[in-house]
């Protein structure tokens, strides 16, 4: 399967179909498989890029706590358009994968096509609740260095059925990736000049308020919420989501 490699850590990739690209990133501690249910319909029409963030699945989990960083994996989603061959591309993610959306967005607003954000939160303007935010993936790193991989058997079903090579690599995404830094995110989003997609499960209690409110910020965006649905919406409804985001990229401009 192909891969890109960033400064020795190797990052993987598949691609499906043909079209105007559509990268999707996956949430904490799951990995490309979640969306394996949607690549017959998405990639009817689009070239499907899915992949794996360092420290999780068949990408690499280096040793070295500096290797994860929001930084490193926008720099990831770029260097895996470069190898497709896609100057711009629709992006989008689920939960952290969300995030790290909005951040290459940040980062990288002229390689983006659209945005499609699921089940995510942009982040803290507070101190204290980032803090609070950053205090519970410290905790989950914590409980990754006790108790190994079985510790996602309790997860959710796209976290428990994820396959990875070991704990560390996680553990450091979450002292690395998962936590935040600033609100450097959370404060873009009135200035996001593409078309916005926000999915969100009825039943993904700690993330309504946060689609609520990037759908009031974002200007244009779009929100669906989905029944019976709870954090991997793609998974819990997965007809649903489909209906949901296919014809926001039929009608993207």
């Amino acid at each position: 399967m192909p891969r890109v490699e960033r400064d020795g850590v190797s990052i993987y990739y598949e691609v499906h179909g043909e079209g105007p690209p559509l990268l999707l990133t996956h949430g904490y501690s799951s990995t490309s498989a979640m969306w394996h249910g949607q690549v017959d319909a998405l990639a009817r029409d689009h070239k499907l890029i899915l992949w794996d963030m360092r420290g999780h699945g068949q990408s690499d989990y280096p040793d070295d706590p500096g290797a994860y960083s929001e930084e490193l994996t926008v720099g990831d989603i770029a260097a895996i358009l470069d190898a497709v061959g896609a100057t711009r591309a629709i992006i989008g993610g689920l939960s952290l994968g969300g995030y790290m959306s909005l951040a290459f967005y940040r980062a990288h607003p002229e390689r983006t096509r659209a945005l499609l954000i699921i089940d995510t939160g942009p982040g803290f303007k507070k101190d204290d609740a980032r803090e609070a935010w950053n205090a519970r993936a410290l905790t989950t790193a914590g409980k990754l260095d006790q108790e190994g991989l079985a510790m996602l058997k309790s997860a959710t079903r796209e976290r428990a059925t994820a396959s990875h090579r070991n704990a560390k690599g996680l553990a450091l995404a979450a002292r690395g990736m998962l936590t935040q830094r600033d609100a450097r995110v959370i404060e873009l989003l009135p200035d996001i000049r593409v078309p916005s997609l926000i999915v969100v499960g009825a039943d993904d209690t700690p993330f309504l308020a946060a689609s609520d409110y990037m759908a009031a910020k974002i200007p244009g965006a779009q929100k669906v919420v989905i029944p019976a649905a709870g954090h991997a919406v793609n998974i819990d409804q997965p007809q649903a989501f489909v209906d949901a985001v296919v014809p926001f990229l039929k009608n993207l401009p």
